[in-house]
């Protein structure tokens, strides 16, 4: 009760940016369950459809520092009532696809662009500036357990249109989703109206002199490069693993199931996460998580598929998924403020989103040549680890923003 009341003027703006990211998150994550039929309707290959994918995740990835940028200059909500626009425009183009290219624009580039101004950097750094610090790493873990109930939803609910209608349906039942972000998009932009708290020092006055401040630091130019891992290996998943159960023969149903699975353990993950990132070290939880994944991914791919470990190792993944989110946005707005949040999420991402592209892309071309995934999920394991194990050595060692513990 403490916590709502100390929320309840903020709630309109947490509420517009958790649903907003809800939509976006789950809609873009449940891609996935139409690729069967799809790829086979318009005589494209796995590696073709896998292909709008990772575009839609290197636009993302590219376009986020320039949206968090730009939403200094112009503020969050004409930029993110634009990029609620460019999304259901992506989502149409892909229900009137006919071929590579409508895929392609409508499922990666328009897409991904609009996660830029409405996806997690975005929707964190709008949670981040009406709530006090000793709040922010909760309502951070709160938001990001939001983004998990879009794919909680539109996956299972894809599926079963899909089925019983066939993929076209589906998505359009995705588009009529998306118009939901509009809105959500309006109530968050109220943050415009809000002063920007006093910032570390350091902080410099233009996008680009903030960049190579933060790019020179140590701790954060290291959690850049391990966010590559973590895209790399989450996109593996939500892109390729109902194309690996239908190859195991197991019922086209179960992976929306363990994609539902996935969100729903994503909203405990991301909960605990924001809780443990306001009392731990945000650096070694992250490496924490890459490591766990890692071993989970092994475990896994070296046992024989069956419906009951599938939807485990989806609780687990789930588990372990946004949780990464309260963490890097946390330690950026400790370290550096929040006038910058935004653009400095957004350049870790790009770390994150080139991982994606590889992990889309690659699976599906190593699938093509190899007619299996294993090569690709032995390769994903192993830089896992070795990422893991490197940032969670480099935390012990890392100076943290001042009150943050180093292990308890």
């Amino acid at each position: 009760m403490n916590l709502l009341s100390a929320l309840r003027p903020a709630l309109p703006i947490l509420l517009g940016a958790a649903l907003m990211l809800s939509v976006s998150m789950g809609l873009r994550q449940s891609l996935g369950v139409f690729m069967p039929a799809l790829t086979k309707d318009l005589g494209i290959s796995v590696s073709q459809f896998t292909l709008a994918i990772a575009v839609q995740n290197l636009a993302w990835g590219f376009l986020q520092p320039f949206a968090g940028a730009l939403a200094v200059r112009i503020g969050y909500r004409p930029l993110m009532m634009a990029g609620a626009a460019l999304y259901v425009t992506g989502m149409g183009t892909l229900w009137m696809a006919q071929g590579l290219w409508g895929v392609t624009f409508g499922a990666g580039l328009a897409i991904g662009a609009a996660m830029a101004c409405n996806g997690s950097a975005i929707a964190m750094a709008v949670a981040s500036r009406p709530v006090s610090p000793a709040l922010r790493s909760t309502v951070l873990g709160i938001v990001s357990a939001a983004g998990s109930l879009g794919a909680l939803m539109a996956a299972p609910m894809g599926q079963m249109l899909a089925q019983a209608h066939g993929w076209r349906v589906g998505v359009a039942g995705f588009v009529v989703l998306a118009l939901i972000i509009l809105p959500a998009a309006w109530f968050a932009g109220r943050v415009d109206a809000l002063p920007v708290p006093p910032s570390p020092a350091g902080e410099k006055d233009n996008a680009r002199d903030m960049a190579v401040f933060a790019l020179k630091h140590p701790p954060f130019a290291v959690m850049t490069v391990a966010y590559f891992v973590c895209g790399m290996q989450l996109v593996f998943l939500t892109t390729h693993l109902p194309s690996y159960l239908d190859l195991c023969g197991l019922d086209p149903m179960l992976s929306a199931q363990a994609l539902g699975m996935i969100g729903g353990f994503n909203v405990l993950g991301s909960l605990f996460f924001g809780w443990a990132g306001g009392r731990y070290n945000k650096l070694l939880l992250l490496g924490g998580i890459y490591v766990l994944r890692s071993m989970g991914l092994a475990w896994y791919f070296l046992a024989v598929p069956t419906p009951e470990n599938t939807l485990v190792f989806a609780a687990i993944m789930g588990f372990l998924w946004l949780g990464v989110a309260p963490l890097v946005t946390g330690y950026i707005g400790e370290t550096f403020g929040l006038k910058w949040q935004a653009m400095l999420g957004g350049i870790a991402f790009m770390s994150h989103q080139v991982g994606s592209f590889m992990g889309a892309l690659g699976g599906g071309l190593v699938f093509d040549a190899m007619g299996s995934y294993n090569r690709a999920v032995q390769v994903g394991v192993c830089v896992g680890l070795l990422a893991g194990m490197v940032q969670m050595a480099f935390a012990l060692k890392a100076e943290l923003p001042p009150g943050q513990p180093r292990l308890a």
